[in-house]
């Protein structure tokens, strides 16, 4: 059970996702009284998930220019990244070495055995040994929590949400014949439920986030490791933030820490949750046993 009660949180957001499916869906069976468009856009969402899940490891190495390193190029972190996944009695990844200063790092795969981890060249020349391996902690505890599955399911149903959304937008009032739907309530679910879904897909991921925060640090036994890293990845992204670039915007949400400047309204939807209360979970954390 995680200190925090994640697991629970991220169930009960996806049930609010599909309570906002199942509800506008519900209202565009009615007008159009017809349950075919709901099928129609949920197995387009389903293709759509297959296909990134399948294939996030490329796409998100792709998105970073990363080309991978072999362990005479890069010992040190080939080192940290062997001890962790022996500790977790999982496989070695694959390790890869993104070209950018923007000091980050992420891991993906849609198993443990088809694993990657990424790290930027800006963070393996910010953090010393400790903290780097405070932060791979983390990242390969994505993979072995199956966070890909998670992510690409909620962008799936919020996109399905969302396309559900702006069919029933034109085409959900129905006939003149057909009095049973609010046009108001039809236009007002319409404009509301993709940005609630957005949401509810920001809070699963930035519970992930804890979640990884927690059991990586459990994994490193060294949660004050992650809080120091945290703190000068923070500074080094406000520093060299990565460009607002759709395919880095599409991977933001697998890195460790928010890669662009943010603030005001955008902090509202950032995939990650605030950095300070990340690191006060963290020394939170080194006051107390870390068994899992």
């Amino acid at each position: 059970m995680h200190n925090h009660n994640n697991g629970l949180k991220t169930a009960a957001l996806f049930g609010v996702l599909w309570a906002v499916l199942l509800g506008i869906g519900a209202l565009v069976g009615v007008g159009t009284r017809s349950a075919a468009p709901i099928w129609i856009f949920a197995a387009i969402g389903l293709a759509m998930t297959f296909y990134s899940y399948w294939n996030s490891d490329k796409i998100a190495l792709r998105s970073m220019h990363a080309y991978p390193v072999t362990e005479a190029e890069a010992p040190g972190l080939y080192q940290i990244v062997r001890e962790l996944s022996q500790r977790a009695n999982q496989p070695m990844p694959r390790i890869y070495v993104s070209p950018t200063q923007s000091p980050n790092a992420f891991a993906t795969g849609r198993n443990p055995q088809n694993a990657a981890v990424c790290c930027t060249e800006g963070i393996l020349q910010l953090l010393d040994a400790r903290e780097l391996r405070g932060v791979l902690g983390h990242e390969l505890m994505h993979v072995y929590n199956r966070d890909i599955l998670t992510s690409s399911i909620a962008a799936a149903v919020a996109g399905v949400i969302t396309s559900v959304a702006q069919f029933a937008m034109f085409f959900g009032g129905g006939s003149d014949r057909d009095r049973n739907v609010n046009p108001i309530a039809l236009l007002a679910l319409s404009l509301l439920a993709p940005f609630a879904a957005s949401l509810i897909q920001l809070a699963i991921s930035r519970t992930r986030e804890y979640d990884a925060d927690e059991d990586g640090s459990q994994l490193t036994g060294d949660p004050l490791a992650l809080a120091s890293a945290l703190r000068k990845i923070e500074g080094g992204v406000r520093m060299a933030p990565l460009p607002q670039d759709q395919k880095l915007v599409n991977t933001s949400h697998l890195m460790i820490a928010n890669p662009f400047r943010g603030a005001g309204m955008a902090k509202l939807f950032a995939t990650h949750p605030p950095m300070a209360e990340r690191i006060a979970r963290l020394e939170g954390m080194a006051g107390r046993p870390l068994g899992r």
